[in-house]
């Protein structure tokens, strides 16, 4: 009640020409303010004002949830890394001494080719199945040719992604889903099960090999067929060492080029299953770190509106006093 009397009090002793002036202000800020763009909330209508600060924290919003998100995926990525490490370590006392048994020839010249490409099928992981891509697109240019064949086996969603786009007549498989689950030598079986059904004479597979949390290194792993193995060991391979003898020669050899394969292809899975999540822990911790910064340049424009939007206001009550008090 005693607001009200004082406003009525002061519009009685507002003169005429006082309350003309204050009108003709107004007038004159309503047209600057239609004519110019608003500059940094300064002379912005309120409804505009408001909704710049609406969106911007709005848009704070959305980066605080996705750091969030980030944040979390990496502390999953994480603790999926440490298991995998450990498995992945212990594969490679099966590997390591099968290939000093047998011997690694990455440019085996043979007729048929087939190469693995080994991707993973999520993303947000970094650029590790692009440089898988990147290799296998390189081995299938090093071993064509007058008389040769090769042709793709992708696993992973990812890789045949890209490489359904530049080298989709000579994929002759893919399998997805196959790091869905935790990582099996009875699988990985299954699977190579399925790669003897394809005729080749050497069967290559492109792998990221792991070496710490912000390391792996693309690899090529070469593994022969059993006719090629045995050819090998005839024209003094690394396994012409060892004397092989009796009636099962052949057999014997066919298993171990079976096994080989199999063994090969489970140390594959995991080593790249390993670097996948490293490189997604890395990834997702430069996703955090720019979530922060972003987040911290939008706090700062949203203040400074919102102290533009005051300033503005008091400038407006201060400009009003002064043509009341004449």
């Amino acid at each position: 009640m005693a607001l009200r009397r004082a406003g009525a009090t002061l519009s009685q002793r507002l003169l005429p020409q006082q309350a003309q002036c204050a009108t003709s202000l107004w007038e004159q800020t309503s047209q600057i303010s239609a004519v110019h763009e608003p500059v940094a909330g300064l002379l912005t209508p309120d409804g505009a004002r408001m909704a710049s600060q609406l969106a911007v924290k709005q848009r704070m919003r959305s980066v605080t949830n996705i750091q969030k998100i980030t944040k979390a995926m990496k502390m999953v990525a994480a603790s999926k890394m440490r298991v995998a490490q450990v498995s992945t370590e212990k594969a490679r006392g099966l590997i390591v001494p099968l290939v000093k048994s047998l011997g690694d020839l990455p440019g085996a010249d043979v007729e048929n080719n087939v190469t693995v490409a080994y991707t993973s099928d999520k993303g947000l992981c970094g650029g590790i199945n692009s440089t898988v891509t990147k290799y296998t697109r390189g081995v299938i240019r090093a071993t064509e040719g007058e008389g040769k064949t090769s042709n793709i086996v992708v696993m992973g969603e990812k890789g045949r992604a890209q490489l359904v786009r530049v080298e989709r007549n000579k994929i002759l498989a893919t399998m997805n889903d196959v790091n869905k689950l935790r990582i099996t030598f009875a699988q990985i079986c299954a699977i190579s099960e399925e790669l003897l059904k394809t005729e080749y004479d050497a069967l290559r597979i492109v792998y990221n090999r792991f070496g710490s949390a912000v390391s792996f290194k693309p690899t090529i792993a070469t593994v022969l067929s059993p006719d090629a193995l045995e050819k090998s060991v005839e024209a003094g391979g690394a396994l012409d060492q060892y004397e092989i003898e009796g009636p099962d020669r052949a057999e014997l050899l066919q298993d171990l080029a079976e096994f080989q394969l199999a063994a090969t292809l489970y140390n594959a899975a995991l080593e790249n299953n390993c670097s996948e999540q490293a490189s997604r822990m890395a990834a997702m911790e430069s996703s955090t770190k720019n979530a922060t910064e972003m987040l911290g340049k939008l706090t700062l424009s949203y203040n400074r509106s919102r102290q533009s939007a005051i300033t503005t206001e008091l400038i407006e009550i201060i400009s009003g006093a002064a043509a009341l008090e004449g």
